[in-house]
């Protein structure tokens, strides 16, 4: 149902992120979905290949995108519960700037927080606004990507389901690292294409270590070579602050995580090898980081 004739001052723009693939027409569907209700929108596809069903990784992919993405509407589709209890919500962040449109999951909440928190939820309960659909299981398509597109339409939260509590969605998990004595045990986030290994490690936190870091993983001790670019690697392993500001195991024009058997959730323990005493692995007594992790907000590029 067409509510409006052109796309409203407010937004032009979905930035849309899910685990459709590109195989299967699921994606494109979505394009024609919303290009039919608003065909001046432009799509940005921020990723398609987050491993089915996995979200933890796309919470991850939103995050990372998120400070890049211009005012509009964010569509995150990674849904395993779909057809079940589980809501779909259409977030509203960054007075106004943005709203997020998703299954409540997880999806979608570390990036919300970066944007700088939820100010205002509902829950996508009027069909108005939806497609007949001809089963439960396809929610991007029936639910979600209508939505986003009558959102660009001008079409208020308030008309598209009941507001919802913000504080009764659910959280994302992300692991944080843990000091056991002198070392950081870590864990991959992410592997990128390349192969690099993302880990859940500051690069601040081994500031004073010294150039050179063993990392320890799956009964294998590396020794690792703090670099800036790759080609200060060489043939060694490098640990670098990559791309999102995090550090890194990588290797110059090669996986890392293929040779060295890496894959997200691995547990890395990095070891300070510049310090007086014994390098060994540390037996400490596995206390938390003293300070609390900190989000960094960002805003959503103004549109040009």
């Amino acid at each position: 149902m067409r509510l409006a004739a052109c796309v409203s001052d407010r937004f032009r723009t979905v930035s849309f992120l899910s685990d459709f693939g590109a195989v299967d027409e699921f994606v494109g569907v979505c394009h024609a979905v919303i290009a039919d209700i608003a065909p001046d929108v432009r799509i940005i596809d921020l990723a398609h290949q987050i491993p089915p069903h996995d979200i933890r990784a796309g919470a991850l992919a939103l995050a990372r995108a998120v400070a890049y993405v211009p005012r509009g509407v964010i569509l995150a589709v990674v849904d395993p519960g779909v057809g079940t209890a589980r809501r779909a919500v259409a977030v509203e962040v960054a007075s106004g700037e943005g709203v997020f449109v998703g299954p409540d999951n997880g999806l979608l909440a570390h990036a919300v927080a970066l944007t700088g928190g939820a100010e205002r939820a509902v829950e996508l309960t009027n069909d108005a606004f939806h497609l007949a659909a001809p089963g439960p299981t396809f929610a991007g398509r029936d639910v979600f990507a209508p939505v986003a597109a009558h959102l660009c339409l001008g079409v208020d939260l308030s008309e598209l389901g009941p507001e919802i509590d913000t504080a009764t969605m659910l959280p994302g998990i992300v692991p944080l690292p843990r000091v056991e004595g002198e070392d950081i045990v870590a864990e991959v986030l992410w592997v990128d294409r390349y192969g690099n290994a993302q880990l859940n490690v500051d690069p601040d936190e081994i500031v004073e270590w010294g150039d050179v870091v063993s990392i320890r993983f799956d009964g294998n001790v590396r020794t690792a070579q703090r670099v800036v670019t790759y080609d200060e690697i060489g043939s060694r392993v490098g640990l670098l602050a990559d791309a999102h500001g995090l550090l890194a195991i990588c290797l110059a024009r090669r996986s890392a995580a293929d040779e060295l058997a890496l894959g997200s959730g691995t547990e890395v323990r990095l070891v300070r090898l510049d310090r007086d005493g014994d390098s060994g692995g540390g037996d400490g007594d596995g206390g938390a980081f003293a300070q609390p992790p900190v989000s960094t907000p960002v805003q959503l590029a103004p549109r040009r």
